[in-house]
């Protein structure tokens, strides 16, 4: 009976943890492997970043229950991750950015282009612009960021979506998120 409670109880643990971090399947495994890259790691945990709704409603990128999270190497943390979807033309793409434990980018990332042209913004070297930036960085496109000839939408789109979630970092920064 014991070992039926004690069963119970970690499979209930396992489970909780699994599902603690969920995107949708086709994004989720890039996800990962993108985590594995950057950071050099096999192994790792993510936890959800709560706001509370009070914060929330002053954030310019709102955070829901899936789309920023703490990534952890034996429940330490060594960066975040922050996923979403930016529009296109007729569509939106899904990216990926993630941040270092000081919260300084050190990837983005294109995950799905549903659009037939303008699919360059996916190109490590553009995204690229990016790394190193931080929430006290202010990104201008065309100046700061190199525009490119036929994915003029997407590319404003990609630097307003990075810089409405540099400023959404600021703000969590000074309310004590991290």
């Amino acid at each position: 009976m014991i070992f039926n409670l004690r069963l119970l109880f970690f499979l209930s643990i396992v489970s909780i943890s699994a599902h603690a971090f969920q995107l949708p399947k086709n994004i989720q495994k890039k996800v990962e492997k993108e985590v594995k890259l950057a950071f050099d790691i096999e192994s790792f945990t993510m936890e959800f970043i709560k706001v509370s709704k009070e914060i929330n409603v002053q954030l310019v990128t709102k955070i829901t229950k899936n789309n920023f999270t703490k990534i952890l190497k034996k429940e330490v943390v060594i960066g975040y991750l922050f996923a979403d979807k930016a529009p296109s033309k007729t569509d939106q793409f899904d990216y990926l950015v993630l941040f270092d434990k000081d919260l300084n980018i050190i990837k983005s990332k294109v995950l799905i282009y549903r659009e037939d042209y303008g699919g360059e913004i996916s190109s490590k070297r553009w995204l690229r612009q990016f790394e190193g930036k931080n929430s006290k960085d202010q990104l201008k496109y065309e100046e700061d960021i190199i525009a490119i000839s036929g994915a003029t939408i997407s590319a404003k789109s990609m630097t307003i979506a990075i810089n409405n979630l540099l400023k959404t970092v600021n703000l969590l920064q000074e309310n004590n998120y991290f």
